[in-house]
């Protein structure tokens, strides 16, 4: 028993020995997944197992819901900087997408620089006039769920004669778990465009501080506190990957027989019929629907009464033009059958 105590002691001052290293600029042990920089469509050091792409897909803003629960728990309790800077890293990395600024101290400096320039103070030529920022496609909002569970059974393992520090030491081991959502919106049409889950595991040895105290244990305390980070940093790399995939193979969602937004195919007793929606200007030829049902009328084809409403006739006249025009047969007005329609 003396023996085992005197190995214990001994293990307890070896591990609270005050030892200093040299700075280290880049150390591993203090990155994340999300490593190295970028710049334009360059990337240095970046993970590999970072998904890219060969060209971006568009523009993108990061959209934090800075009211939600695991915002607070994100930067109050784990005192962890917003997920958006991390993302940042990783989206203009993988070159799938350009990021513009969006958040809030951005914007205000942006406001502050054409202030000055509209208050006579920048020198001449210094070019910060209006309609140079550039349209967001689309908005990517992240959102963490916590997990923490205890390891369970590692205590017991142990036993024995050395079931009494090492058996406490393993009880109070936890494996630190973060899951994590990323949802991509079109910010034109408010459409989701794609959503993923991500996810990822760490071993927490937390307990050695308290067992231990002193200067290893506050250095130990110190890497748990940074663990949820890592951690989160995974779980979002992990979901930004699968996203990347599933978007290689995007195929646009569609309601068939019309257009987004137009009433959907689940029709209700005594409800409007579903009809064909465009946004404005989506006719590069400029042809408006009634228009296109007067001219379907005068070249024979049926279209009904021309009242700009996409009905089952004028479906069917469109069809039939586009077929006779070796066009696809969508029975829509879009632009090469506008284009055909106001060359006949």
């Amino acid at each position: 028993m003396k023996k085992y105590l005197a190995l214990t002691a001994i293990a307890a001052v070896a591990l609270t020995g005050c030892v200093t290293t040299d700075m280290r600029m880049g150390s591993p042990e203090a990155k994340t997944v999300a490593t190295g920089a970028a710049g334009g469509a360059s990337a240095e050091n970046a993970n590999t197992e970072l998904e890219r792409c060969d060209s971006s897909l568009g523009t993108i803003s990061l959209v934090e819901n800075q009211t939600a629960g695991w915002y607070t728990i994100l930067t109050q309790q784990y005192r962890l900087p917003p997920t958006s800077q991390l993302l940042r890293l990783m989206i203009q990395q993988s070159n799938c997408f350009i990021v513009v600024e969006r958040g809030a101290a951005g914007m205000g400096a942006m406001a502050r620089e054409r202030a000055l320039m509209d208050s006579g103070e920048m020198r001449g030529g210094s070019n910060l006039g209006k309609g140079q920022m550039v349209a967001s496609d689309y908005g990517l909002s992240p959102e963490v769920i916590f997990n923490q569970s205890d390891a369970g059974g590692m205590g017991g393992a142990i036993g024995g004669r050395a079931g009494g520090i090492f058996g406490a030491l393993a009880a109070a081991t936890k494996t630190r778990e973060a899951s994590v959502m990323l949802a991509l919106v079109d910010n034109r049409s408010g459409v989701q465009v794609s959503a993923s889950e991500g996810s990822s595991s760490k071993t927490d040895w937390g307990g050695m501080g308290a067992l231990f105290g002193g200067s290893a244990g506050a250095s130990l305390g110190g890497y748990t506190r940074t663990a949820e980070g890592k951690v989160i940093a995974a779980a979002f790399m992990d979901a930004y990957n699968q996203m990347v995939r599933a978007l290689r193979n995007y195929k646009a969602q569609t309601v068939k027989g019309q257009g987004l937004g137009g009433g959907g195919r689940l029709g209700v007793d005594g409800g409007a019929a579903p009809s064909q929606t465009s946004a404005p200007g989506a006719n590069a030829a400029g042809m408006s629907l009634r228009a296109a049902q007067q001219k379907l009328n005068a070249l024979g084809y049926t279209a009904g009464t021309p009242d700009g409403a996409m009905g089952k006739n004028t479906q069917n006249a469109l069809r039939e033009f586009q077929r006779d025009q070796s066009l696809p047969q969508t029975g829509r007005l879009d632009r090469a059958t506008s284009q055909a329609l106001q060359q006949q």
